[in-house]
């Protein structure tokens, strides 16, 4: 029996430290036929000599390497050239479990689910290591996976790590990662396969890793241009008229944010730990040294960090 081929798209971008840890669990799948796509995207460490290594270890790992061109583009790039029945993107920094391609598999190729093209597994969180993992930073399940509320819920109430995902080929025909955008680009891939019906079925067992990395760009970035940009993109696909929906949906959902904000520093200023502050603030001032304590109480936070 033939097992289809799966193509494991992997974008690199300097963060070799992580990249062994995400290749070995490809390495590990017990479904054996897959191809791993490996893209460097402008790295400057040591992503080139370590992709090598797993080339030469496996003839499965492909490696390209092109100028840097954001996280769009080298995914892009992995698309082109992948030639498996399925796709799964992994990020450089995450790890999948060794089953998750055989046990998505065998949910696609099941008589009852005729008509499924993408599986989305639960994850869990790590920090040095998928063997000691954390609960997931938001509760995933199928009564989410639809067009409603991906383009209205994402961020507010969940968002899937896109190696959650397998996917059939044949959704990334008409589809690419917008390369002007950063970020955001996995909400725009999810929102557009569901616009245009693709069909899912969830499966609550924790196949993938998310990796809490500090340094990551979601952490370290203003995510604020990539929104403005994900949303001149849905004006390209949507109609009019849900268009006109969509940006009535962001507005209540801004207008709400910041009366919740409003309150809360409100309920913050007349607390009697805030008002005690500012007390504790003037008497110091008063006696000359609140210069000198606020040089002092940075100093403690920093002493704290280490």
């Amino acid at each position: 029996m033939i097992t289809p081929k799966v193509s494991i798209i992997v974008p690199c971008y300097n963060q070799s430290q992580f990249m062994n840890a995400a290749l070995q669990s490809v390495l590990e799948q017990t479904h054996q036929n897959w191809e791993c796509i490996i893209v460097n995207d402008g790295s400057t460490d040591k992503t080139n000599e370590i992709a090598g290594k797993w080339v030469e270890k496996d003839n499965r790992f492909v490696y390209f390497k092109k100028e840097n061109g954001g996280l769009s583009s080298a995914r892009n790039l992995g698309l082109e050239n992948a030639k498996g029945h399925y796709i799964q993107f992994l990020d450089s920094d995450d790890c999948i479990a060794k089953t998750k391609l055989e046990i998505s598999l065998q949910q696609l190729n099941s008589s009852i689910n005729e008509g499924v093209n993408v599986v989305i597994s639960n994850f869990r969180m790590f920090v040095d290591t998928p063997e000691n993992t954390t609960a997931p930073y938001c509760n995933l399940n199928e009564q989410m996976f639809n067009f409603e509320s991906i383009l209205y819920q994402w961020e507010e109430s969940f968002t899937i790590p896109i190696h959650c995902g397998l996917f059939e080929s044949s959704l990334f025909k008409s589809f690419r990662f917008p390369e002007n955008l950063k970020a955001k680009e996995d909400w725009v891939m999810w929102v557009s396969l569901f616009y245009k019906g693709c069909s899912t079925i969830f499966i609550n067992e924790s196949l993938a890793f998310y990796r809490r990395n500090p340094k990551s760009m979601t952490v370290t970035k203003d995510m604020f241009p990539d929104f403005i940009q994900a949303f001149v993109y849905f004006k390209s696909i949507f109609s009019e008229e849900e268009y006109h929906k969509f940006l009535i949906a962001l507005i209540t959902r801004c207008y709400k944010s910041n009366k919740i904000f409003k309150y809360r520093l409100s309920a913050t200023k007349k607390s009697n730990t805030y008002q005690a502050g500012l007390m504790i603030k003037k008497v110091l001032k008063t006696f000359g040294i609140l210069k000198p304590c606020k040089q002092l109480f940075f100093y403690i936070l920093k002493l704290k960090s280490y």
